[in-house]
């Protein structure tokens, strides 16, 4: 299959098999040469994060806005520079040892799959696909070939959510029963498709950018740098973005799966944007660190969460404009978005010694798990279950006030209408 016309199918893409790939990444001149899809806003945040590793040779600048490339290059000259992802694999793809892919959701799985099938370790940024047909095939491609991957979920490794983890894990507040979610933050839009056209920026390929999704005319201000998380074609929604890292710890902590139920409270659907705010409900089957069964309520929007008891906090503190509430047998714990976790009994804050953990960085431990010197601790055998019952809740949001039924070893929902929204069709392009 070439390398061009890999990307044609979702099918495709999930029936891949064994690859004759090393579990570490070859490295040549002691140096891991990197090759970066995406290289504006957080894309050039990851690659100085990535590049300030000693040995790191960055190899491959990729970016389908030649403005960004530029910006890259200045700190990079050596690097060469590509609009088209599936053409620095055809021409470089063999003096590069592992990819990190920071672009819009929409081109994750498609530029990242590509990187595996070559054989290479693969950093990508989160929510780790658009689709959960998506997440399936990334995480059975990565176990399959026993390839290093990392979710680009830099929290996940903070002092302050590993601390929560091993609080949570050590009982402090008992079995936990339900976790209240939430992010005040808006990457949805309630407002009607745009019409027209724009002239698109010399700088940008807009065919590039759109990559496997519908053809569309460009619009100002709508889709490229930033605003596409808001629409369905190419973001998740705030529950994508913000939710991946305000659901890790709990995640992480509780030891979840996918949950069995999910229902979302939004507006009526509308074919073009996410919700502005979206309340959530999932149930997820129980662990040793939860009751029967846990209940999870995600929040998202402004003014979120909704008032709820679980949420009332001591002495009239106001809640972080983004955290998560642990309720357990025994009390609450309060884990605001990065920050360390404050601990509730009988509604008074109470002291928690926290654990001593030596500091990671989520960046450099991916390099340094290439060269063999370290672990992944968000591989895609973990992210890509997160990242699938996050993607539920988006789905749901297509069909208000429904509670959907998730079947974990199907891949798919009792609920027939819903279950063409797991996947969609790749444009060839």
């Amino acid at each position: 299959m070439k390398r061009r016309n890999f990307i044609k199918s979702t099918t495709a893409l999930a029936s891949l098999t064994m690859l004759s790939s090393s579990v570490w990444a070859v490295v040549k001149n002691g140096k891991l040469r990197t090759a970066h899809i995406g290289v504006g806003g957080m894309g050039a945040n990851d690659l100085k994060s990535i590049a300030s590793h000693p040995m790191v040779e960055v190899t491959a600048l990729c970016d389908v806005d030649s403005k960004n490339l530029a910006e890259a290059k200045k700190l990079y000259p050596k690097a060469k520079l590509f609009r088209d992802y599936r053409k620095l694999f055809d021409q470089v793809g063999d003096s590069i040892d592992a990819v990190i892919v920071s672009t819009p959701d929409h081109t994750h799985a498609p530029a990242s799959l590509m990187a595996m099938y070559s054989g290479k370790p693969v950093y990508c940024q989160k929510p780790l696909t658009h689709y959960v047909s998506e997440a399936r095939a990334m995480r059975k491609l990565a176990k399959d070939n026993n390839l290093i991957t990392q979710m680009g979920i830099q929290c996940h490794s903070s002092d302050e959510y590993r601390k929560a983890v091993i609080l949570i894990q050590s009982g402090i507040i008992g079995k936990v029963s339900c976790v209240h979610a939430w992010s005040n933050k808006n990457w949805g839009y309630d407002g009607p498709a745009p019409v027209g056209s724009d002239k698109v920026p010399e700088t940008l390929n807009w065919n590039l950018w759109l990559g496997t999704a519908p053809e569309r005319p460009y619009k100002k201000d709508i889709y490229h740098p930033a605003n596409w998380r808001k629409i369905l074609d190419f973001g998740c929604g705030t529950l994508g973005d913000m939710g991946v890292h305000i659901f890790d710890t709990p995640y992480t902590s509780l030891e979840l799966d996918v949950p069995y139920t999910v229902k979302n409270s939004c507006r009526k659907p509308t074919g073009f944007g996410h919700p502005e705010h979206n309340i959530v409900s999932y149930e997820f089957p129980g662990t040793k660190y939860t009751t029967e069964s846990l209940k999870w309520i995600w929040y998202d929007g402004t003014n979120a969460p909704l008032k709820h008891e679980d949420l009332i906090l001591p002495d009239n503190e106001k809640l972080p404009g983004q955290g998560a509430v642990f309720v357990g047998e025994k009390g609450r714990l309060l884990l605001p978005h990065w920050d360390f976790p404050k601990l509730i009994v009988n509604g008074k804050f109470e002291k928690i010694d926290l654990p001593e953990i030596e500091t990671n960085d989520h960046y450099l431990q991916f390099v340094d798990t290439c060269l063999g010197n370290d672990t992944c601790s968000a591989p895609f055998s973990y992210s890509a279950r997160l990242t699938e019952s996050i993607l539920l809740g988006v789905v749901a949001n297509r069909f208000p006030d429904e509670t959907l039924h998730w079947d974990i070893n199907s891949a798919q929902f009792s609920e027939d209408k819903a279950n063409g929204l797991l996947k969609g069709e790749y444009r060839d392009f």
